[in-house]
């Protein structure tokens, strides 16, 4: 587990983040910029290590329902990744691009989430294999079928 100096060195890489003290010796990194009404990355993050990362709804996190997660036994690499995640993720306009993105399986099968006329299909390859009326429904289903975000994700 990285120390609470370790975390704070590798968040300091991002110089977009505003560093501010809150209660119990905890310290949250605000992003100014973003265009969610969501302004907090890091939140809580203690001496001892402990501490939650803002993902929102991106779909290749397990997030609580105020969209965290927690990262006190994570490695610097994927610290660093779920942060710049977080950013790009608040850095996007929430009503902007509609959901195009690929999922596989372990046997290599590839599905695509495309949002289309406010409804979320499924495809495999040109046939529509189900459909559903939000996003966090279809990427439930596809993660308990053993679907994974594509790198990538969309087209």
């Amino acid at each position: 587990m990285l120390s609470f100096q370790e975390k704070e060195a590798i968040i300091a890489k991002f110089p977009e983040l505003t560093r501010k003290e809150v209660s119990m010796g905890r310290v949250n990194y605000h992003f100014d910029e973003s265009l969610h009404e969501k302004k907090i990355v890091v939140r809580h993050l203690h001496e001892n290590g402990n501490g939650f990362v803002y993902v929102g709804q991106l779909p290749q996190f397990e997030a609580d329902k105020k969209g965290f997660i927690n990262i006190r036994d994570f490695s610097a690499d994927e610290l660093e990744e779920v942060i710049a995640g977080s950013i790009r993720y608040l850095s996007t306009d929430p009503a902007g691009e509609p959901v195009n993105e690929a999922w596989v399986n372990r046997e290599g099968t590839e599905l695509h989430l495309k949002e289309e006329n406010g409804y979320f299909n499924l495809y495999y390859g040109e046939n529509l294999e189900e459909g559903f009326d939000s996003a966090k429904e279809a990427r439930l289903y596809l993660k308990e079928d053993g679907f994974r975000l594509k790198s990538g994700g969309a087209e």
